[in-house]
């Protein structure tokens, strides 16, 4: 899953020598939170709502309102715009983006492509959106997690346990992360499932492996069987 697939291709971007009540306002207009600064054609810099909060709060706190309102049209957005700026390459796997907005702890950043063209926007709400494409919440269904162990065919004894009643697969993810040596953890969403037989396909599923829990959306049930 590739950023390119991901984010948003319609930037909101603002000039360096704009105001920050400029700032203000197309962030407030757009629901966004982060504004690529551009300097012709050239990307500056970044400015986001906590920039603004933060040059509101130093320079304004004890201004008159009308000095207040004058403050905001005098500070331009070159004076607080955060310079060289975190791009990530269209490229990126959705993974990839959401590490560097992890480690440098920013809300969103401008994506690039190949001749260092600005492509549009990431931001953790696309990531968000990926995720939730990924592991096939939106069809609701079934969610099942298991300890596994680490041998060819594992996930397929499950998944086949599954398909004998009715059930599709929405998604099928797993890790290793936690899971004790020789086993790993495998996570299956499937709907259309049989809610009349749900109790046999447990009792076949757990004869096949460790299992964690279960998590019926449309149900709304939700049962522990093992940490």
């Amino acid at each position: 899953m590739l950023v390119r697939n991901w984010m948003n291709p319609t930037v909101i971007s603002i000039e360096a020598q704009a105001s920050m009540a400029e700032a203000l306002n197309l962030l407030k207009e757009n629901q966004i939170k982060t504004l690529p600064v551009f300097d012709r054609e050239t990307l500056v810099g970044v400015v986001t709502d906590r920039d603004l909060k933060r040059a509101s709060a130093s320079d304004a706190t004890l201004l008159e309102i009308h000095e207040l309102l004058h403050a905001l049209t005098r500070i331009k957005v070159r004076d607080i715009m955060s310079r060289k700026p975190i791009t990530i390459p269209d490229t990126f796997t959705v993974e990839e983006a959401a590490e560097v907005l992890r480690d440098h702890h920013i809300s969103g950043a401008p994506v690039m492509d190949a001749k260092g063209r600005m492509v549009g926007m990431i931001s953790q709400n696309d990531l968000f959106n990926a995720l939730m494409s990924l592991t096939g919440v939106k069809r609701r269904g079934i969610h099942l997690a298991f300890e596994v162990e680490d041998r060819p065919g594992s996930i397929k004894d499950l998944a086949d346990i599954i398909r004998g009643y009715g059930g599709r697969m929405a998604s099928i993810l797993s890790s290793y992360d936690r899971a004790p040596q020789g086993f790993r953890h495998v996570y299956i969403r499937a709907y259309q499932v049989d809610r009349e037989k749900i109790g046999a396909m447990l009792e076949e599923l757990q004869a096949a492996a460790k299992l964690r829990y279960l998590v019926d959306h449309r149900e709304k049930r939700r049962e522990i069987f093992a940490p």
